[in-house]
């Protein structure tokens, strides 16, 4: 229980961390790129209502064009600045080219980007490095402008995947330090827990005796004065009591991380099958059927004494909270990863939310389980114990209104 306490506590901590941490990145990486394509795109009007050139000016001045916020437009913006102009008509016929501000684009290139240009249409786009501004420039002429952006995308990938790099180290690093520092948030919760299995172990103990001391007085009297009712009742609540106890011991050892099961080959299906066997007539006693479909010979690597214990809970419990004159259905089946264990009985139907909590120990639904059924709300909680130890999963679903599912997944 307590490394699945702090395994949650760090995957918690990690999935919060990460997805803050991303999502930062993703701002700063957004923020980052809209500031470029922006000031690329100031560039591009510029040029465009300066009739196809840079201007000169200085960066900042009273002359510089409106968003000039970067001080980009300065007296070496006409040199630094690599960009071609194209103009052609409605028809895309090619009317005129100027590629004297950039020598990575030929004459024979230009009937490329005029393609891209008439195919796309008004307005902005990017292709193969460049960023484009398509306008009109007349009644049936246009002019397309193409700035070389090649640095600035550069730029900003190198700064994303520089961000994505130092999001993993810290991830990393935080995630070490979740490991280091975990022990000590937990510890708290570590020792409460051994105090409490110490006490229920001790208190277990000191029961015992007193109990053994009672029930055998009971058996003495019944002996001496026959059969009395107010004697059955007696025996019957040390029989309860004891159950408690032994209940309470065992799922004290199933918390104890350093208590293996003792796993070896068997025959899951002959072992289960003489479990259930034994059921079938405290069923008929409480006017239940139980109906039993196991699969021969399947061979299991587990804890035997285990196995039998879970299919135990799981049939008590179906018997003790079933509808009168109910069926019941078990049955075992061999999976892919190992093999599934199903318990159906009528109950009139459990809340979702109660579902939930079947597995929560001392909880009894209150319309189904009460005290008056002789359940203690930990029966549950060992089988989900015992699932867990064999690397299991074991879950109830609501089937048919007011029948109730356990399923059980033991690998």
């Amino acid at each position: 229980m307590i490394k699945r306490l702090r395994n949650k506590f760090i995957k918690m901590a990690m999935i919060s961390v990460t997805s803050v941490m991303l999502l930062l990145c993703i701002i700063i990486n957004t923020a980052n790129f809209i500031s470029v394509d922006r000031s690329l795109s100031e560039v591009l009007r510029t040029i465009q209502s300066n009739q196809g050139s840079m201007p000169m000016m200085p960066a900042g001045g009273k002359d510089a064009p409106k968003g000039d916020r970067f001080g980009q437009f300065g007296p070496e913006a006409a040199y630094t600045t690599r960009f071609f102009v194209l103009r052609y008509n409605d028809a895309g016929t090619l009317l005129q080219s100027d590629i004297k501000n950039i020598s990575a684009v030929t004459e024979d290139d230009t009937e490329k980007y005029l393609e891209i240009a008439v195919k796309n249409g008004e307005g902005f786009g990017y292709t193969s490095g460049y960023k484009y501004l398509v306008s009109h420039d007349g009644d049936d002429k246009w002019m397309v402008i193409f700035v070389d952006c090649y640095r600035e995308i550069h730029s900003v990938t190198v700064i994303a995947i520089l961000s994505l790099v130092s999001v993993a180290v810290c991830i990393v690093l935080v995630w070490i330090a979740v490991l280091f520092f975990s022990r000590r948030a937990i510890d708290p919760v570590v020792k409460a827990s051994e105090r409490q299995k110490q006490f229920i172990t001790d208190a277990s103990h000191e029961l015992k005796t007193p109990i053994t001391v009672i029930a055998t007085s009971l058996k003495v009297l019944e002996m001496e004065n026959g059969k009395q009712k107010w004697i059955d009742k007696a025996v019957s609540q040390t029989e309860k009591l004891t159950e408690l106890v032994n209940s309470l011991v065992t799922l004290s050892r199933m918390d104890e991380e350093s208590t293996p099961l003792k796993m070896s080959d068997f025959n899951i299906s002959s072992s289960i099958s003489e479990v259930a066997e034994s059921f079938v007539d405290f069923a008929a006693s409480k006017g239940h059927m139980l109906s039993i479909d196991i699969e021969p010979d399947i061979v299991y690597h587990g804890d035997e004494y285990a196995v039998r214990q879970l299919v135990s809970i799981l049939l008590d419990n179906a018997v003790k909270y079933s509808i009168k004159n109910s069926e019941i259905t078990f049955s075992l089946a061999k999976s892919k990863k190992g093999v599934t264990i199903t318990a159906e009985n009528k109950c009139g139907g459990i809340d979702d939310d109660d579902i939930k909590k079947l597995f929560d120990r001392f909880y009894r639904p209150d319309k189904s389980r009460n005290s008056a059924t002789g359940g203690f709300g930990i029966g549950l909680s060992i089988a989900r114990a015992i699932v867990e130890g064999h690397g299991g999963q074991i879950h109830a679903e609501n089937a048919d209104g007011d029948v109730i599912r356990f399923v059980t997944e033991l690998r």
